[in-house]
């Protein structure tokens, strides 16, 4: 019953109206990285290319690759998205990031972060981090700032840096001055405890990859208020000593959960199938002893991941003052239809193809599967020059 004279109308007869997919962790900076990862390859796997191609960065090839990820993300069906950019080389890297998520409309938190190569005893710029906060904060209410955070003690990703809790301090320290939130990777033995005991746990921390927690972690962690972002597709491909994803004892001891990407290096974004195969890991370990049910998967890449970013007023369901951030998703195409339950069809069926309309805080960012809001060609245009640009300087060949 909404009084809209001369509004044009978008039919959703045989849709799915539903919020926007809500991811809480991505290195978008990787993206243009694509043409020279290998799943097969150890030397150029996601890390090793990620880390040594970075350190080629200028704020340009910042901008394409964050503009080529969230042009994937809004046709997978994202209306907000965690930017966790883990190669902030310069303030103005940051805001070449920023910049670029401001252009192409999308809601979300960027997390400021370290160079790649950065040394382990030197502090993060929280100068620039300030610098950046005072230019870009407050906006419109569409982007947030935070931080995110060198791995704490030992890790499986070295080349990511690894921090004692003195450096910690200082790093955590200068955010919390200035009012932000963190996110910390816990890729390889659970710092929880850690950090426990040197106070540095609370409400404003996210956590990535739940592997390898204990019982006890998990009590400290909802006592805390502190949050787990999983990423199922890098998570689910991890060797078996790394862990397994913990969704479930997650669920159990009431700690908040989210879901997110990681990165489209070596796999795509699809919050569809991540859906799948969180699903699908915990049937195999878990079975019925902890329920999980369509409904509460579809909330996971939703609700949850606007209630961990700290935006769960304005986004993450479709509820009556708050922002228009919604998708319609197809039931006519032949991967979905018929369709009987609507969150069983797209746990089970559905794919970014089916995605047909993207609106965010109430602009059509994609109409009948068209990006109306950006020139398509153009992103993938200078996404290719960045990644040539990059391989010449760092004397890669494809």
């Amino acid at each position: 019953s909404l009084a809209a004279p001369g509004a044009s109308v978008i039919d959703a007869d045989g849709m799915i109206c539903m919020p926007g997919f809500i991811d809480t962790h991505w290195h978008l900076w990787t993206t243009v990285c694509r043409p020279v990862m290998r799943i097969d390859g150890p030397k150029r796997g996601y890390f090793p290319v990620s880390n040594a191609l970075g350190q080629h960065y200028t704020p340009v090839d910042s901008y394409r690759s964050v503009r080529l990820g969230l042009m994937e993300a809004i046709r997978a069906g994202a209306t907000t998205v965690h930017n966790w950019a883990h190669n902030v080389r310069s303030p103005g890297h940051a805001d070449a990031e920023l910049r670029a998520m401001r252009d192409m409309g999308v809601r979300g938190r960027f997390a400021y972060g370290p160079a790649q190569g950065m040394p382990n005893d030197k502090p993060m710029d929280l100068e620039g981090l300030a610098g950046i906060q005072k230019s870009w904060m407050p906006n419109d209410g569409m982007l947030t700032l935070g931080i995110c955070s060198r791995n704490v003690g030992a890790s499986q990703t070295a080349l990511r840096g690894s921090l004692g809790i003195d450096m910690v301090r200082t790093d955590w320290g200068g955010a919390r001055a200035l009012g932000l939130p963190i996110s910390l990777h816990t890729s390889g033995p659970s710092p929880i405890q850690q950090l426990e005991q040197a106070n540095l746990l609370g409400p404003d921390l996210q956590l990535v990859h739940p592997l390898l927690t204990t019982a006890e972690d998990r009590a400290i962690l909802e006592a805390r208020g502190v949050s787990y972002s999983i990423a199922p597709m890098g998570e689910s491909r991890r060797p078996a000593k790394a862990g397994v994803i913990q969704l479930a004892e997650l669920l159990e001891a009431g700690v908040k959960v989210s879901m997110s990407i990681d990165h489209t290096g070596t796999f795509n974004c699809d919050f569809f199938q991540c859906m799948r195969v969180l699903y699908n890991l915990h049937q195999h370990r878990m079975g019925e002893r902890v329920p999980l049910t369509a409904r509460r998967l579809v909330r996971l890449a939703t609700l949850d991941g606007a209630i961990d970013l700290g935006i769960s007023d304005r986004t993450g369901s479709l509820t009556p003052g708050k922002r228009a951030d919604l998708i319609l998703v197809r039931t006519g195409d032949i991967n979905i239809a018929p369709v009987g339950d609507p969150y069983e069809a797209l746990v089970s069926f559905a794919q970014p193809q089916n995605v047909d309309t993207v609106i965010v805080d109430g602009r059509i960012l994609l109409r009948a599967n068209r990006f109306s809001a950006l020139d398509s060609a153009d992103v993938l245009r200078q996404a290719q020059d960045s990644i040539s640009g990059l391989l010449k300087r760092a004397g890669w060949s494809t």
